[in-house]
């Protein structure tokens, strides 16, 4: 086996850890956006989610400019993200340059961030779709069939989780863990802010001292975070290079 496969492995051995109990819906999406990147080299990937309302929230992304131009996406009301929910269909741009008809906000915003090309691949099982995937490229051209084919399959194995926890829920339990999801990213953006501020970090490296502290020590980043903020929690373990 390739090293190629083994991570490919690896990666989906990590989805399936969405069928144990009591999962992180927080750090699973987090490391998902990463492993994305990795496996796909595509330069930054975001995952939005709908909540109860069926309004789009961003719940991870790789990097800071990725999830600022995912917020940006979100007020504005437009983009790939926005575009593929709706419809429950891929969307993609293989260059921006020529997307300003289509997004005028989106577009010259991804590329001042970037961004050259956008690949967005829906979060659906059957007729139901509940968020989207967003794969951001530094360099303008279309993703090959086989990394389309990836992105999905792994899009889909994050819904079929998501799905399943849900269903092992009362209807109204799972409205309240995913709003609770959602809440627990702006008290985990709050507190990479804290540290970045407090220990002179950028805010990528404020989220690894965040992530690997929580991982250390057994607990969920919205525990973690809610310590740094509440609790004047230092973490002064600088994030490896």
């Amino acid at each position: 086996m390739s090293t190629t496969d083994r991570d490919v492995r690896s990666v989906f051995v990590e989805l399936a850890d969405t069928l144990v109990a009591d999962f992180d819906v927080i750090d699973f999406l987090d490391t998902l956006s990463r492993r994305v990147v990795e496996l796909l080299d595509v330069s930054a990937c975001g995952v939005l989610l709908a909540d109860h309302h069926g309004a789009l929230n961003l719940v991870a992304a790789s990097t800071e400019q990725a999830r600022l131009l995912e917020l940006f996406q979100i007020q504005n009301s437009e983009g790939p993200c926005l575009d593929c929910h709706r419809t429950g269909w891929p969307v993609q741009s293989p260059d921006l340059t020529h997307a300003e008809g289509r997004w005028p906000n989106f577009a010259p915003a991804a590329r001042r961030f970037g961004f050259a090309a956008v690949q967005a691949l829906p979060m659906r099982l059957r007729e139901e779709t509940i968020g989207a995937l967003n794969l951001f490229s530094a360099n303008t051209g279309i993703l090959s069939p086989d990394a389309v084919e990836l992105g999905q399959a792994l899009a889909n194995a994050a819904t079929i989780g998501i799905l399943h926890e849900r269903a092992v829920r009362r209807h109204e339990l799972v409205i309240d863990q995913l709003q609770s999801a959602l809440n627990s990213r702006v008290l985990i953006e709050q507190a990479k802010g804290v540290l970045a501020e407090r220990l002179g970090f950028s805010v990528d490296e404020a989220f690894t001292a965040l992530r690997a502290h929580a991982r250390a020590t057994n607990r969920k980043l919205a525990e973690v975070a809610r310590a740094v903020i509440d609790d004047g929690l230092i973490i002064t373990a600088p994030p490896a290079p």
